[in-house]
């Protein structure tokens, strides 16, 4: 009996901790977050909304991941009354847990109002992935903070904002960055492709859905086309993010068949390792480039109706819109949006690049410092330092070992 009185105290410190999930990158977050939390508490138990990755790591998914993956604003609304009492089921099922956290992984617009119904139940709540509260309006982090006892942030610049709201936010570091090397290896990656060492290479990356390929697709190819002409023995490879995406480009290609021009399936990380200059569409892909440390030319266009109905309501804060640049505080790299997006300016970007080595030089410069930035400011990786931030708030008996 004596002897079982240390075991039973053990367990009632392992933490109950509820994760929510949404899409595949919150599935790669959630399992690199469990496998963290795991180190500093075993015996945790871990429940909630998750993906494949996650219950890998040792997670009890009462839901999959996939009931959250809705994209697109007529899918939402499609899918809204299910959504809705998806959420209502899940308040009431962790209000009955009671666990020592709750921690919201990305997905804001279910995840800040599961959240918030929580933290009125007087329950720990933590957002995960801060919204681009630099982009949008900046009061929304007032209202992110009635949700979240503690947003997690990726970005150095994001806690700066919301103490400005009075909100509790810390910077965690970003995934990415603990996913790319600090120097970039060029050399392998041109193995990979079957890329000769000595000669030019352009990446074009037209983005990763159908509908960004189809905007961006032929004002990137021409103008792709048109630096070939210009740069003796330059080759071209253009990554198919998916098969949707190879189909768009393969026709857009059909129409300009004398580039030398290599169409590859996936492999954008090669892509742009093996890449002297990248020509890509403003998302999170310019974020991987940094890490790739390769000069780039960002251009992005949405639907013209989409565009005024946003520039009327004046929704977007920052007429910066690349990663690099925002992360930077200046304009390192090419920006060029909308109407400023066509081929004349797109071609004169980049040969403008391949045309200054030194300036190339400073970028990747530059990149190096960004990348120390992302993940230089702790020890450990973005999920050892997500789980070290989330165990502050959970109460002194939840003893790691």
């Amino acid at each position: 009996m004596s002897e079982a009185l240390p075991e039973s105290r053990t367990e009632a410190a392992a933490p109950t901790i509820a994760l929510i999930a949404g899409e595949a990158s919150g599935d790669q977050l959630g399992g690199a977050l469990i496998q963290a939390l795991r180190q500093r508490y075993p015996n945790a138990r871990i429940v909630g909304v998750g993906g494949p990755r996650m219950h890998d790591a040792g997670f009890e998914a009462w839901r999959d991941i996939h009931e959250l993956s809705v994209m697109g604003f007529l899918e939402v609304l499609k899918h809204l009354p299910r959504l809705l009492k998806l959420r209502r089921d899940l308040i009431r099922r962790i209000a009955a847990l009671r666990p020592d956290v709750v921690v919201g992984i990305d997905a804001p617009d279910f995840n800040l109002g599961l959240e918030r119904a929580l933290k009125r139940r007087g329950l720990r709540t933590v957002h995960y992935v801060s919204p681009s509260v630099w982009a949008w309006r900046e009061k929304r982090a007032e209202k992110i903070g009635q949700s979240a006892d503690r947003v997690l942030c990726l970005f150095p610049m994001e806690p700066e904002i919301y103490a400005r709201h009075g909100v509790d936010a810390r910077f965690v570091g970003h995934p990415l960055a603990d996913r790319f090397p600090l120097v970039a290896d060029r050399h392998g990656a041109r193995e990979t492709l079957d890329l000769a060492q000595n000669i030019p290479v352009l990446a074009v990356l037209p983005g990763s859905r159908a509908s960004e390929v189809e905007r961006l697709g032929q004002v990137f190819l021409d103008a792709a086309a048109r630096v070939a002409q210009s740069i003796p023995g330059l080759r071209i490879v253009v990554p198919a993010a998916n098969a949707r995406c190879r189909e768009v480009l393969q026709r857009l290609i059909s129409l300009a068949p004398n580039a030398p021009l290599t169409l590859l399936d996936g492999q954008a990380h090669e892509a742009m390792l093996a890449a002297d200059v990248v020509l890509l569409a403003s998302g999170t892909a310019t974020l991987e480039a940094m890490l790739a440390k390769r000069p780039m030319v960002v251009g992005y266009r949405v639907a013209p109706m989409t565009y005024r109905f946003v520039q009327a309501l004046k929704l977007i804060k920052t007429d910066t819109f690349a990663l690099p640049n925002i992360l930077a505080g200046q304009r390192l790299v090419p920006e060029l949006m909308q109407d400023d997006c066509t081929v004349d300016k797109v071609t004169e970007a980049v040969l403008a690049l391949f045309r200054d080595s030194q300036r190339r030089g400073n970028i990747v410069a530059a990149f190096e410092a960004l990348h120390r930035e992302l993940n230089g400011h702790h020890d450990g990786s973005a999920a050892e330092q997500a789980a070290e931030t989330i165990a502050e708030l959970l109460p002194d008996t939840a003893h790691a070992r």
